[in-house]
């Protein structure tokens, strides 16, 4: 059974941003400014607002930035640091930090997007269920960007559909948002480069291998005409909620 005890979080921050390095070229893309501050302090302030202690976060790409900026701690927050030392790809850089942890379950998050999720809800009912690993979904109605999950009527994935620039619509795409029991990281071979979407994720249908569906406002600044609507998004989102 998965422990009611909040999980350590692990925000992957190693990526080199090649798309958006014409408008972000000094730093990595999670220290991108929207609105005087790193993008990244977005994604700690909500962890903050949910009461996580842990944070580890996964560096590459001039990672040293990342550490200087926030240093070992943000507020209550407790950071550590798994530098990549070579381009590990999103697995491989979760199989690297999961020995700075001895959580049983972990909160993965894509440093370079941002969904105004509840992870209150996320994690009552992941505790409830009790999955290997769960994806946070979001409805959107166009996801030519982001490809497509598809999942049973019992809301077990089933089939990831690559992102297709021809193909518009609706559909249920993934906001990188991921609660993930240890055994599962701890069983992916080795630390080598591997996508954790495109490699390891498909190994995973027929486990207990879940969806949670959101409506939440999403946002990702991986190109530069995503990362042009973050600012007005962001402050968006910092408006009281009635």
């Amino acid at each position: 059974m998965a422990s009611n005890s909040k999980p350590t979080a692990i925000i992957l921050a190693g990526g080199l941003g090649t798309r958006l390095r014409a408008v972000v070229e000094d730093r990595p893309k999670v220290l991108a400014e929207v609105n005087g501050h790193p993008f990244l302090q977005y994604l700690l302030d909500q962890l903050i607002d949910w009461q996580i202690q842990d944070v580890v976060l996964c560096t590459g790409y001039l990672g040293d930035q990342i550490e200087s900026h926030f240093g070992l701690q943000y507020h209550n927050l407790r950071l550590h640091y798994s530098q990549e030392h070579q381009p590990l790809g999103t697995a491989g850089a979760l199989r690297l930090a999961i020995a700075l942890t001895e959580a049983d379950t972990l909160l993965v998050l894509n440093g370079d997007s941002y969904c105004a999720a509840d992870f209150e809800a996320f994690w009552h009912w992941y505790v409830k269920q009790d999955p290997d690993a769960a994806l946070l979904l979001v409805n959107l109605a166009d996801t030519r960007r982001f490809g497509r999950v598809q999942v049973s009527a019992d809301w077990q994935i089933e089939r990831f559909d690559e992102k297709d620039e021809s193909a518009s619509g609706a559909g249920m795409v993934n906001t990188g948002i991921y609660l993930i029991k240890r055994h599962l990281i701890e069983n992916i071979p080795d630390i080598s480069p591997r996508s954790l979407e495109r490699e390891v994720f498909p190994t995973w249908i027929g486990k207990r291998f879940y969806a949670y569906m959101t409506d939440c406002p999403f946002l990702d600044i991986g190109t530069p005409e995503s990362y042009s609507q973050a600012e007005a998004f962001l402050k968006k989102m910092a408006e009281p909620q009635h």
